[in-house]
């Protein structure tokens, strides 16, 4: 059923992102070159991996010395009001429609990251990874590792199809007040270094 509502609502709702996606391809080949899109392999269900596509934010400016500039100086206007809107986020939903993703689960994370969960960390690997989740309208990336994990986690344990409508609907609230984008005093979140085994 799940899946299902997620090929339905993207499918259904594609007169409406399809335009936006193209508008905003074009908008990041002015503002920010060439590539357009940013990917990247994360893991998915089972922790088996799969290349994540969004929209290009940043840029790829380099030091002196030739070392890529830190995440805040690379991150100009046009990436940030993207990352603000959440419209960086848009091409996943061609993800959603391949079944790598679902509209509604844990968010994907970095492969480097897998080495460094807990056992109950790593539950949040037992769902296909959302688009949105359970974390992100509950703080997003204001929130602490340790926090965030554990309503991914419950999220796992409590997955149902009226969470699912209630966490896409609060998604779009959330989106419109732009809230939770980055950890306080960042241009993102900060890396995660591990938690208690």
């Amino acid at each position: 059923m799940k899946r299902f509502l997620d090929v339905a609502l993207v499918l259904v709702t594609s007169p409406l992102w399809a335009p936006i996606v193209v508008l905003l391809a074009v908008l990041v080949r002015v503002n920010l070159g060439s590539p357009v899109f940013f990917s990247q392999v994360r893991p998915g269900l089972g922790a088996r991996p799969f290349r994540l596509i969004k929209f290009r934010s940043m840029t790829d400016a380099h030091s002196a010395s030739g070392a890529l500039l830190p995440d805040s100086q690379r991150l100009p206007p046009f990436g940030q009001l993207l990352r603000s809107t959440s419209l960086d986020e848009l091409p996943e939903l061609l993800n959603v429609l391949k079944g790598d993703m679902s509209l509604v689960g844990p968010r994907p994370l970095l492969k480097e990251y897998l080495p460094l969960y807990s056992k109950e960390q790593a539950r949040r690997h037992e769902m296909r990874p959302g688009l949105t989740g359970w974390a992100q309208v509950n703080g997003r990336n204001a929130l602490s590792w340790e926090d965030k994990f554990k309503l991914d986690v419950w999220y796992v344990d409590n997955q149902s199809l009226w969470l699912d409508l209630k966490i896409i609907l609060l998604t779009l609230w959330k989106v419109v007040r732009r809230e939770g984008i980055s950890a306080s005093g960042e241009a993102t979140m900060l890396p995660f270094k591990g938690g208690q085994k």
